[in-house]
């Protein structure tokens, strides 16, 4: 299979550091403590006495040492990620971790005086322009004024974060590594067995997802230990941050009012039967049955694409298609592939699924493939390389102010895929293999939207049953099987062993109510995309202000260029009718 994949890339994590034991990051470390300790005996309890200007000029400080510690984190992170089985990785990233918990215990009084100032106070303070660059930082911060504790107890939390929920989601990363399911004669890593799922052979699926649920089921005490202690967690400490819901804190780091959120997910469940109910009813068809097994849900249609395309030719397909719409996306997109940004093959313990890590603006992101040759891998890249692109052009707002919220965090992700597939789609040779490209991209709209507001409302059932009491495998079990049916239909079969599916999904555990970002963003681009073909000059120059803007403004402020309000109830359905518009075309061929 290698070969027929061409030479894939791995990352060079040598931009950022030579080596964890190189004297640079040594070096890096013991210069973070010194300045974190210079840092607090200039302005440990005396924020409130700074003006405007020396306001600044502490924030520039800080700012400088959030680049520097980002840059120590990341490299610990990604070196982790390239094998997390091996326990010496494992050691290293931890006690990185732990050094970096206490050097941001010596700065953590800085944004819990920010926050304490008065709002007419810092008004004041405002008008001079070295606080002033940091307004949307400012603003942000302060969201969390009425959920911030006492400086001890604060305190107290950031310390016990590396042995508290960090721990836990290590194991849970571990365990998943670690795991191996017997398929046949091999024995396949998580990514290698899931990978099987969407098989053009029916006996490999059902055989792939038999192993698959056996496993988990057979480690789902575990899995259900980290979920239930996870759960508890967070509801001791939003119950003390007087949080309304579980997935409050999650809204307001997002900058995303609970409203706008409720819209999306109410918009997107009453839209099940026209979306996923019809879709999975006609692939049935399609397949000739009434029901389908679970296992067939992402089958790949007769008529499908299913050749292995090379990395060289993925390379070129994802590149054109960023180049037709934006050359100067493109050209920030290449730099990923001149360089050695990408880690592509599939390996034996290496972090499964796909990422792309901004680290920070003084270095550049790197992404994680595990590349198998598929069309779907080609729009992982295109999804991946959006998030790339989007991190290099938001990193000009600086360390503080060039993370986006995730709501729209996922938006040229999204994009770049949608300008992945249309050019894919108008190279398709005839109709059946135009319907088999259609299916595909219906179906990772779905995964994308359909899937997650249903992972969403799992997490909201959960969190709220586990304020009950903890909850056995077989309750959760429970709820997953709820949700699932609700959300995929009546065209599915599921066996016993599917019960235990829930417990692979890696964002309950690292970021409860992250998965609705998905779905807000799969709406959002569609709406976008709809906006870029009714009138496409002057819209990429618009597109591109967008991604500049990083985290400085709000998705009201970004999206109005556009004639777009993601608080208007409509604004999903329009999203929805996207998908609904390729169901369509879908029913007609």
């Amino acid at each position: 299979m290698s070969a027929m994949l061409g030479d894939l890339p791995t990352w060079n994590l040598a931009d950022l550091y030579s080596s964890p034991t190189g004297p640079d990051l040594d070096a890096d470390l013991k210069r973070a403590a010194a300045e974190a300790e210079a840092f607090a005996r200039d302005y440990e309890g005396k924020v409130a006495g700074l003006d405007g200007k020396a306001l600044g000029g502490a924030i520039a400080r800080y700012e400088k040492m959030s680049d520097l510690m980002g840059r120590i984190g990341s490299y610990a992170s990604l070196y982790y990620a390239s094998d997390m089985a091996d326990p010496e990785r494992g050691r290293f990233s931890q006690n990185v971790s732990e050094s970096l918990t206490d050097i941001g215990s010596k700065l953590l009084f800085f944004g819990l005086e920010v926050k304490r100032l008065e709002d007419a106070d810092l008004a004041d303070r405002m008008k001079a322009p070295e606080l002033a660059k940091y307004a949307p930082w400012l603003r942000d911060l302060r969201a969390f004024r009425p959920h911030t504790l006492s400086d001890e107890l604060e305190k107290a939390l950031h310390e016990k974060y590396v042995v508290g929920r960090a721990a836990w989601s290590r194991l849970f990363d571990e365990t998943i590594a670690r795991l191996r399911y017997p398929f046949r004669n091999e024995v396949l890593t998580e990514p290698q067995i899931l990978d099987k799922l969407s098989d053009k052979d029916a006996t490999v699926r059902k055989d792939a997802a038999k192993s698959f649920g056996k496993v988990q089921s057979d480690n789902i005490a575990i899995f259900s230990l980290l979920t239930n202690t996870l759960a508890k967690d967070k509801e001791i400490e939003d119950r003390w941050r007087k949080y309304p819901r579980p997935q409050s804190a999650m809204n307001l780091g997002n900058c995303v009012e609970d409203e706008v959120v409720d819209a999306l997910s109410a918009s997107v469940k009453a839209a099940y039967p026209r979306l996923a109910h019809r879709y999975y009813t006609l692939k049935a068809k399609w397949f000739g049955v009434d029901k389908m097994p679970y296992w067939d849900r992402n089958a790949p249609l007769p008529e499908h694409d299913d050749r292995v395309i090379a990395w060289p030719e993925a390379t070129r397909i994802v590149l054109d298609a960023y180049s037709a719409f934006s050359p100067e996306l493109a050209s920030v997109g290449k730099k990923f592939f001149d360089n050695a940004w990408i880690d592509a093959p599939a390996r034996p313990g290496k972090s499964p699924g796909a990422f792309a890590h901004p680290t920070v603006p003084s270095a550049h992101p790197y992404l994680l493939l595990n590349y198998q040759g598929k069309v779907r891998d080609v729009m992982t890249l295109a999804h991946e390389l959006g998030h790339g692109v989007h991190q290099v052009l938001a990193g000009r707002q600086g360390a503080l102010m060039a993370d986006t919220p995730l709501t729209l965090a996922e938006t040229a992700s999204v994009f770049g895929e949608m300008l992945t597939f249309q050019s894919l789609l108008k190279t398709a040779p005839d109709k059946a293999t135009r319907k088999a490209m259609l299916a595909g991209k219906v179906e990772d709209m779905l995964n994308t939207v359909v899937r997650q507001i249903a992972f969403y409302d799992f997490e909201q059932r959960l969190h709220m049953a586990r304020r009950q009491g903890e909850l056995t495998p077989d309750a959760i079990g429970e709820i997953w099987m709820a949700v699932q049916t609700e959300s995929l239909g009546p065209a599915f079969t599921f066996d016993d062993e599917y019960r235990a599916y829930w417990s692979y999904i890696g964002h309950f555990i690292h970021s409860p109510f992250y998965v609705y970002a998905y779905a807000f963003g799969d709406c959002l681009v569609n709406s976008l995309y709809a906006a870029y073909q009714a009138k496409p000059e002057g819209f990429q120059a618009k597109y591109l202000d967008m991604l500049k803007a990083g985290g400085v403004k709000r998705h009201k402020e970004l999206l109005a260029p556009f004639g777009l309000d993601a608080s208007d109830p409509a604004f999903w359905d329009k999203g929805l009718g996207v998908i609904s518009g390729f169901v369509d075309e879908l029913e007609t061929l």
